[in-house]
């Protein structure tokens, strides 16, 4: 019998990682099992493709990332299927809008390199970023004002804080003329004060890289599986056939009515992979 999940479109932070960031075995044998039926996994995450390339490594197999939340689909070798950029201009007039949260606003770029991420300044960060300053300390640039970075289209604008300074940006936000050029996708950590918002071109998301994705593969929606646990999942559970949140998502996805499986320290990928009959 063929599986009735045929692509598994799976996040990665507070997902696919438990709390100390790893994978759990339950969790890798699981995929590696999905993954030797014909299950094709991809990952999809709001991390840039440089950052994401360790964690899908440890899969050991060939598969898909789809990076900074939908913006680039490219392979582990390299190869990209797609990019969707947010225009420089924009990315400036957002910079110019979001002044009172420059300390905390980063662009990244689609290079591997040093200028990868670019800052103004990093003791205005946030300390809940601490781990993320220091795994990412090669490719961070300093470059003061941050609009002079903008001589290339980035991937996306982000400003990041505490859950409270970013619901105060978000208003801000709202307040942008220029809203319908960018997509928003909030990632927010509570149990860590942590809140990051996301600026990238229009209708880019994790669900639309999906969607392009599986149309590629000639998938139907139907035989698609998500398995988020956060605000940047939303659009990939609301268009996947099969849409699973993890047991440490907030209220807020629960109720939508989807599929809730454990929580990221309980094997919660494995035990959604068992339920659709993959395990």
């Amino acid at each position: 019998m063929n599986p009735p999940v045929r692509l598994l479109a799976i996040d990665i932070d507070g997902t696919l990682l438990n709390s100390s960031f790893e994978i759990a075995e339950r969790d890798l044998a699981a995929l590696r099992r999905a993954h030797g039926r014909g299950v094709e996994i991809i990952l999809c995450t709001g991390r840039r493709h440089t950052f994401a390339l360790p964690i899908a490594q440890r899969l050991g197999f060939d598969l898909w990332l789809c990076s900074s939340n939908g913006a680039v689909t490219r392979s582990l070798s390299g190869e990209t299927f797609h990019r969707d950029l947010l225009p420089a201009e924009t990315a400036r007039e957002v910079c110019a809008h979001l002044e009172e949260f420059r300390g905390s606003t980063v662009l990244t770029f689609d290079k591997p390199e040093k200028g990868a991420l670019v800052v103004e300044r990093t003791d205005a960060m946030p300390e809940s970023v601490g781990r993320w300053l220091e795994k990412n300390a090669p490719y961070i640039e300093v470059v003061k004002p941050i609009e002079d970075a903008l001589t290339a289209d980035p991937v996306q604008a982000m400003v990041c804080g505490t859950v409270e300074r970013m619901q105060e940006a978000a208003a801000v936000l709202d307040r942008f003329g220029e809203l319908e050029k960018i997509t928003v996708l909030k990632t927010e950590y509570v149990h860590r004060n942590l809140s990051m918002l996301d600026m990238l071109n229009k209708e880019c998301s994790k669900g639309h890289a999906v969607e392009r994705w599986s149309t590629h593969r000639g998938i139907p929606r139907e035989q698609v599986m998500a398995i988020g646990d956060n605000f940047n999942d939303v659009e990939m559970l609301e268009w996947a056939g099969i849409p699973v949140i993890m047991g440490n998502a907030c209220e807020e996805l629960r109720a939508n009515g989807w599929m809730v499986t454990g929580s990221n320290d309980e094997c919660g990928v494995a035990a959604a992979l068992e339920r659709v009959g993959l395990g």
